[in-house]
């Protein structure tokens, strides 16, 4: 009994000192930023410059992949449409984060995909969509949202979250969107779907549709993943 006994304290330290280096060996996302942005963003500028658009959007992926994905997000600020400071740890399940402009026009399909599928997601994921923009406008354009889709903003013009604005609006432009796994830790930073203007709302629908359930089928993957290392470690310290 004895020997089960310690060998079960044993087993805790080791999760909590695990769980300590973990904590001191986390690289934050504005680190990162700080760390590795400027070089990405001189070579993307060169890219628009010269109307690459494939040679950006290469750029933008293989930065995402060497430096922001397995970072931490920063516990971002920002205001409901009832002017009361949500702060984005708040949200207890992993997020699917989208941050927008009201002069960036999304594509036909996006919104109604976005809405369909944060109504069948709801439970396992908690639907974030963050506007550059006045409460006022933030407010109106809300309307457009499923009531599970939390809408939140960011006025610029208040002279407020100087720090949110540059990382998450002034850093990587927008609409761009963050998916979040529970231990805050970044799954994967993706850009909007970009389509033909003149296609059918149908065809903008389902490539909106498929482009976001991949994103949300990659938060519930990795949410599993770690549910089943966790399961394994609490079985590794239960006594016999």
């Amino acid at each position: 009994m004895k020997r089960t006994l310690l060998l079960f304290f044993l087993c805790i330290a080791a999760i909590k000192l695990q769980a300590q280096m973990e904590e001191n060996t986390k690289i934050y996302f504005s680190t990162a930023l700080a760390m590795h942005l400027p070089e990405y963003d001189e070579k993307a500028k060169l890219a628009y410059w010269d109307k690459d658009y494939r040679q950006a959007t290469s750029l933008f992926e293989n930065f995402v992949d060497q430096y922001l994905k397995g970072t931490y997000i920063d516990n971002f600020k920002f205001l409901n449409l009832k002017n009361r400071e949500v702060s984005l740890y708040s949200f207890k399940k992993p997020v699917y984060l989208l941050t927008y402009a009201s002069w960036c026009v999304p594509g036909k399909g996006e919104i109604p995909a976005l809405n369909e599928l944060a109504y069948k997601y709801k439970d396992s994921i908690d639907f974030v969509v963050v506007f550059w923009d006045t409460r006022d406008t933030a407010k109106q354009l809300s309307e457009q949202f499923q009531k599970s889709i939390q809408v939140l903003y960011v006025d610029e013009t208040q002279n407020k979250h100087d720090f949110v604005l540059r990382k998450l609006k002034h850093s990587l432009g927008l609409p761009t969107c963050y998916l979040i796994a529970g231990n805050r830790q970044i799954i994967d930073v993706r850009r909007s779907v970009f389509h033909p203007y003149h296609i059918s709302e149908e065809k903008s629908f389902k490539m909106n549709y498929e482009a976001i359930e991949a994103a949300i089928s990659e938060i519930i993957s990795e949410r599993k993943s770690s549910e089943i290392k966790f399961d394994n470690l609490e079985d590794a310290s239960a006594p016999d």
